[in-house]
């Protein structure tokens, strides 16, 4: 999977707003509003692009990757990087998100050489939570909102 990393732009996050996940992952489907575009635009942003220019993914760093409810439970003091990552629902459960999230993590980690990543996931997401302890991660932190159950997983 050859992939091509861009700062996030308009015409990036709008279809990336319209992305819309089949049951029970339509937790992940977003909305076009203002506050949505804002945010996919505010320089936390990648868009994972293939050969032929069309956005199969993006991911962000910091405080953009975190669930803001998990700031109440304290699952973000130590110092990690923070990653959150979303592949086009086309691609998703089709054996591409170890290539996708390797190269992800791999530019991630060039760019923030002395930290470990850390990432939020839905507890629910079981196909997420797989991968990502093929990835090397382990569950460090869990924490609700009103709606969901989260967990944070580390990679040292």
């Amino acid at each position: 999977m050859e992939v091509i990393f861009e700062k996030m732009n308009s015409k990036m996050a709008t279809a990336i707003l319209d992305w819309k996940y089949e049951e029970p992952y339509n937790f992940y489907n977003n909305e076009q509003t203002v506050e949505a575009l804002e945010e996919l635009l505010d320089g936390s942003y990648y868009a994972v692009v293939n050969n032929n220019k069309e956005v199969i993914g993006f991911f962000c760093t910091g405080e953009s990757a975190r669930v803001p409810s998990g700031n109440k439970f304290d699952v973000y003091k130590e110092d990690f990087i923070d990653m959150g990552i979303g592949m086009h629902p086309n691609l998703v459960g089709k054996g591409k998100g170890f290539e996708f999230c390797t190269r992800i993590m791999r530019f991630i980690e060039d760019n923030y050489p002395s930290k470990s990543l850390r990432l939020t996931v839905a507890t629910f997401n079981e196909r997420a939570i797989h991968l990502y302890k093929k990835l090397g991660f382990i569950k460090e932190n869990e924490f609700s909102n009103n709606m969901t159950k989260f967990m944070t997983m580390v990679r040292l």
